[in-house]
């Protein structure tokens, strides 16, 4: 049932555009629109009250009832003063909340009977408990936000009520119309606290979730600065002990390389170890010309070129019997490898091993199958090597190191998948070197050869 003395009728109605004017809160407002202006006027002749409601859609520009919101603020004007462009500025302060009972948009300005809402008061220890949990947490919000200053703080400390103390602190917080409107729409004073607290925690959060992003973002970009800062130097640097920058373009062509070679994880660690290494090294040092040949060797290896592998039977057995006249056991053998292998794809199978006196065409039928199955034909002599260096490479300690024959020949081949033939293999020697032909059980193992380690290229 509606108490009449709380009613007030006939009150000027200025509609708000994305804000909200409290209880207590003094507010300076622009207004524009000729029936805003008009109820101003109004206002001003009579008892300088005038009711202060929200539009829900800012873009209205003739407002009806259901484009407001139903609660607003009777509120007193202090001071109106007429600007040139024809607006005015208008210094309002909060009385009380206010409820829409009826409503008239038929004349020169919104007129609107409304009904104060009074707030039910809080016990004592109520008040003080609420006051008190309050400010802790504007305080907290202070303190992580520093949007607000520590007059403002002080200011707002110095208020006892709570329904005032809470509508102070909304006014002063950057929120949603929607929830700045929630909360004038709150009468009840713990409900209205809920809402509050529930916004604090709310920008509390998300004040501390952008400071620690805006913290990565900082740190990484100082990290990034200092690493380009440290690289220009470093260039600067080398292009001093260089007198051009060919050495730092030969970098960039290195490091270009790495990306684009295809090597395997290990191989592209490695070489990004080294290229960074070398970067640090005087051009013309000699540890940099062995970190530079390392690199050039590494880089010569075909990582992933490779030939399209020929699988027809048919034209293999007429390129052998093209080639050679007779062998007939030696060329079904063979035929009978290549048919398994274009069968299962990737064969772990025996290696082909020709046996036989010099010039009965044990090195052209290897030609003759490399042709046959598009393949490269790499062909590697032993005969008279006594050095497992030959088979393994140098390490990289001694000077003058370099690869295997074996890693050399497959860079001079140019593709992964070449057709390799070991020749003489009976004519090894030995020394006090070491066993060459103990080295190649490692190779010709085809359990084991795909993991052969070259001691140059160390992978």
């Amino acid at each position: 049932m509606t108490d009449e003395s709380n009613l007030l009728e006939d009150i000027g109605v200025v509609p708000l555009r994305d804000m909200v004017v409290f209880p207590h809160g003094v507010q300076p407002l622009f207004v524009g629109t000729p029936r805003s202006i008009a109820a101003l006027e109004y206002a001003m002749a009579g008892d300088k009250q005038v009711f202060l409601v929200s539009k829900r859609d800012p873009d209205t520009e003739q407002p009806k009832e259901n484009d407001l919101f139903e609660v607003g603020t009777v509120s007193t004007l202090l001071q109106v003063l007429k600007l040139p462009d024809g607006t005015i500025k208008v210094l309002v302060e909060g009385g009380s909340r206010a409820v829409i009972k009826t409503f008239n948009d038929g004349g020169e300005f919104l007129v609107a009977t409304v009904e104060l809402i009074e707030a039910p008061e809080l016990a004592e220890l109520e008040r003080e408990a609420t006051a008190g949990s309050l400010m802790a947490e504007f305080d907290r919000y202070v303190k992580v936000t520093k949007q607000l200053t520590q007059d403002v703080l002080a200011s707002v400390g110095s208020i006892d009520d709570p329904g005032r103390l809470i509508d102070t602190i909304a006014s002063q917080l950057e929120l949603s119309l929607e929830d700045k409107q929630s909360i004038l729409e709150a009468v009840d004073i713990q409900i209205r606290r809920e809402k509050l607290f529930a916004l604090l925690d709310s920008e509390i959060d998300v004040q501390q979730l952008e400071k620690s992003i805006r913290g990565r973002v900082k740190t990484q970009m100082e990290k990034s600065q200092r690493e380009y800062y440290l690289n220009e130097q470093m260039k600067a640097i080398q292009k001093e002990l260089s007198n051009d920058e060919t050495t730092l373009d030969e970098l960039d062509e290195l490091r270009k390389r790495i990306e684009e070679v295809g090597m395997s994880k290990d191989a592209k660690l490695k070489a990004t170890s080294e290229l960074s290494k070398l970067q640090l090294m005087a051009p013309m040092s000699a540890e940099a010309t062995v970190s530079r040949s390392y690199l050039d060797w590494l880089l010569s290896v075909p990582w992933k070129k490779r030939t399209r592998i020929r699988k027809d039977i048919r034209e293999a057995k007429e390129r052998l019997d093209a080639d050679h006249y007779g062998l007939e056991e030696v060329k079904e053998r063979i035929l009978e490898f290549l048919a398994v292998q274009a069968r299962v794809g990737k064969v772990k199978g025996p290696v082909l091993c020709l046996v036989g006196p010099p010039g009965v065409g044990k090195t052209s039928l290897g030609e003759s199958i490399a042709q046959a199955t598009n393949r490269k034909f790499i062909r590697m002599a032993l005969g008279g090597v006594r050095d497992e260096a030959e088979i393994r490479g140098h390490r990289r300690t001694y000077i003058g190191s370099m690869p295997g024959k074996i890693v050399q020949k497959i860079a001079k081949g140019g593709v992964r998948n070449p057709l390799f033939l070991l020749d003489e293999v009976d004519k090894i020697g030995m020394d006090f070197r070491g066993d060459p032909a103990s080295a190649l059980l490692e190779v010709l193992d085809p359990e084991q050869n795909h993991a052969f380690d070259d001691h140059y290229l160390e992978i």
